[in-house]
């Protein structure tokens, strides 16, 4: 047993029952299979665990945590690292799925978009998907080490991409976090991990 193993089948069990139906067969072991595919070394199995632990610290905050859970569950579902779609991907099949479960159309749509949230294009309007994108985006504000592992993690990922094309394009990404307002948008994270992220990212900027 893995240990994260409990933190999912404890994640799963709750998400499911909050929706309040019966996930399709084979869901979870084929999810937990895609995350664990040879090209992903940071949208892992390990990436997953820290959101469904960042989000059981604020699950009362959400409006619809069920969904935002299975969201989570679903937002990395897809990776191809020489794609442009892998969160609509993601999301069709998180859709495929609750649809399967028998959920309505207004549950699906919502989950819909709590995983395009994860794009990261736009600041998010609602509250739920501003939690969500809070949770994707916590592994900024980690402490220095693990930052550093992430940041490895993500060049091994575009590890194809020659040196100085990733470093001026990496650097791109990372500015317009730092460009941004605030990192995070909402109080919980914000109050916890805005100063390290900040300095993490100038940092990384910076090398």
């Amino acid at each position: 047993m893995t240990n994260s193993e409990p933190l999912f089948e404890r994640s799963w069990q709750r998400a499911w029952q909050g929706l309040g139906v019966t996930p399709p067969a084979g869901l979870l072991p084929a999810l937990l299979a895609a995350y664990a595919e040879p090209q992903r070394h940071y949208h892992t199995q390990q990436h997953l665990a820290e959101c469904l632990a960042h989000f059981e610290a604020v699950q009362t905050q959400a409006l619809y945590p069920a969904e935002v859970e299975i969201a989570l569950w679903f937002h990395d579902a897809v990776y191809d690292v020489k794609s442009k779609d892998n969160e609509l991907r993601s999301t069709q099949w998180a859709v495929q799925a609750l649809g399967e479960a028998g959920l309505a159309e207004a549950i699906c749509g919502r989950v819909h978009e709590l995983v395009m949230a994860t794009r990261h294009e736009v600041l998010p309007e609602h509250d739920d998907a501003r939690l969500l994108v809070d949770i994707d985006l916590a592994i900024l504000g980690a402490d220095s080490e693990r930052f550093a592992q992430y940041d490895a993690q993500v060049r091994a990922e575009y590890a194809w991409v020659p040196w100085p094309i990733y470093g001026i394009k990496r650097k791109q990404v990372l500015q317009g976090f730092l460009q941004r307002k605030a990192i995070y948008a909402t109080p919980y994270f914000h109050a916890r991990l805005e100063q390290q992220a900040h300095a993490n990212l100038c940092q990384a900027v910076a090398s």
